[in-house]
């Protein structure tokens, strides 16, 4: 087992179950000694939980919302993510850079390639002896069919306006998952969702596993 730190994101529509295995992972790398930071995109500094409420709530174009989504993740590098890595701190991250691909990049159809140059300009690390392009060492990707995630939704709470998007939307959100995927396969672990809770946490810790962080 390592003591660097480390940084695991969590990808998936609303609905896929991040959440309670996010909480399932912390509960274990805690129980081996580990310290966790548990947080979350847009969100987890009070600057990029500000920009979070605009852009969840506030009607706004595509690349508007791309320029705040980058804007609150600056501050969060900087502010949380950065520091809790170096002092060897594992990092739970409920959605990054993986998501503003897949809702503005697939789901509102913005450029990509403009998508990328924010990702490059927001994300790059000066190391000691090259720059690098701040990611997670692992995203866990929980897919799940938008028909079936609607259904876990109905009802459980008022929508913000991704979740009342209608279902192409997320069939175009699903497709850029799948796309950030397919272009780095070896960053993620794709998990099938759509199977009880035991299973999918089965899944997830497996995958931790075999990357030797979990005893």
């Amino acid at each position: 087992m390592t003591n660097n730190g480390l940084f695991i994101s969590f990808e998936g529509i609303d609905g896929a179950g991040k959440s309670t295995h996010i909480s399932a992972l912390a509960q274990t790398f805690e129980a081996q000694g580990r310290v966790v930071t548990l947080t979350r995109e847009p969100g987890g500094t009070p600057l990029a939980e500000k920009l979070r409420a605009l852009v969840l709530s506030d009607a706004m174009d595509a690349m508007t919302e791309a320029l705040l989504v980058f804007a609150a993740r600056r501050d969060h590098l900087q502010q949380l993510i950065e520091p809790a890595l170096a002092r060897g701190e594992v990092v739970l991250c409920d959605r990054f850079t993986d998501a503003t691909f897949a809702y503005q990049g697939g789901g509102r159809g913005f450029d990509l390639k403009t998508l990328s140059y924010l990702e490059r300009l927001v994300q790059t690390v000066q190391g000691l002896a090259v720059d690098f392009i701040r990611q997670p060492d692992l995203t866990i990707w929980f897919e799940l069919a938008p028909s079936v995630a609607a259904i876990r939704l109905a009802g459980s709470r008022v929508p913000d306006k991704f979740e009342s998007q209608p279902l192409d939307f997320f069939t175009r959100v699903s497709a850029g998952y799948l796309q950030r995927c397919d272009a780095q396969p070896q960053r993620f672990a794709r998990i099938n969702a759509d199977q009880p809770r035991d299973r999918v946490w089965g899944e997830v810790k497996r995958a931790v596993q075999q990357r030797g962080w979990l005893g």
